[in-house]
């Protein structure tokens, strides 16, 4: 946030000190910690050539999450806007009252929560709730890495089936979590999935979500080399797999109503996809039935915005 007591403390004097421009390397600057082919980093480019683009900047509500050790060791940082780490649960509460901030000093900016799996479909997903249940003014990226990432590689509920963590290394036996379906249930005005393999398409919906007004919610599918025991040259094209084979589907939801897709699936043969990642293990996924499930949502998305349309 950009109101800051003055030097003087014993004048209690505020100033308002100017919103920091957003350019194609500011948000993620050298420096960082990032793990070489994480998605994060790619993401986080993405966004600021996104927020460049239009002229706009934003700050950053970061809770524990690998997002919150890129920036490196105190006193130095590779954030290059104003951040915020919070608590594991409480960044979206946190954003909420950075754009309440922002919103009484009408100052410009998007509020970002910048977000893991762990810390939106689990721990903070209270806060998540609450704040769309509000219809904040804030943009929520979850970048989906599919595990907690920072902490030892353990499941969460964005854990696929059949992915050995540290904490399920037999494989997981649950399946995802659908958490874009839980914030469109919350009625916000925009909620899209994105990929990193589909610069355009993630394009267009960061622009969409800044020129939207109250709550958005995005999902990225974040390779995570370290912990899906993959290659990092092969990050994009893992993704680009997924979309293509249907198990990442690229859609958005308008006002929790209406839906659009925004690609269909080649149904390329997801076996390569989970061949390049050490943490599964083929003899014991299903491939039939992932192909099956992949197809049936693909489906039912394609009736939601053939009979509800953007």
């Amino acid at each position: 946030m950009s109101t800051v007591i003055d030097g003087r403390a014993d004048t209690g004097v505020f100033t308002t000190m100017p919103s920091i421009p957003c350019t194609e390397e500011c948000i993620l600057r050298e420096g960082n910690t990032n793990c070489g082919g994480c998605g994060m980093s790619i993401a986080l480019t993405m966004l600021s050539r996104a927020l460049a683009e239009v002229g706009d900047t934003c700050s950053l509500a970061i809770p524990a999450c690998c997002g919150a050790v890129t920036a490196g060791a105190f006193p130095t940082t590779s954030y290059g806007v104003p951040t915020v780490m919070t608590t594991f649960a409480s960044a979206a509460a946190v954003a909420s009252g950075m754009a309440a901030i922002r919103d009484l000093n009408e100052e410009r900016g998007q509020v970002v929560c910048w977000a893991g799996d762990g810390g939106t479909y689990d721990i903070g997903l209270a806060t998540v709730s609450a704040a769309a249940e509000r219809n904040d003014d804030i943009l929520y990226i979850c970048y989906d890495n599919e595990i907690y990432g920072n902490t030892g590689g353990q499941r969460s509920s964005a854990t696929p089936p059949g992915a050995r963590t540290s904490t399920t290394p037999s494989g997981k036996r649950e399946a995802k979590k659908d958490i874009v379906a839980i914030m469109a249930a919350h009625g916000i005005p925009y909620a899209a999935t994105l990929s990193i393999a589909h610069p355009m398409d993630f394009r267009r919906k960061l622009l969409t979500a800044f020129q939207t007004k109250g709550m958005k919610f995005l999902l990225i599918h974040s390779p995570c080399p370290t912990g899906w025991k993959s290659e990092p040259g092969d990050s994009v094209e893992l993704v680009r797999l997924a979309v293509r084979s249907g198990l990442f589907p690229l859609y958005e939801v308008f006002d929790g109503r209406r839906y659009r897709v925004n690609a269909k699936p080649d149904w390329a043969d997801p076996t390569e996809y989970f061949r390049r990642q050490r943490r599964f293990r083929e003899d014991e996924l299903d491939l039939p039935a992932t192909r099956r499930v992949c197809r049936e949502r693909y489906e039912w998305l394609a009736h939601m915005a053939e009979a509800f349309p953007a």
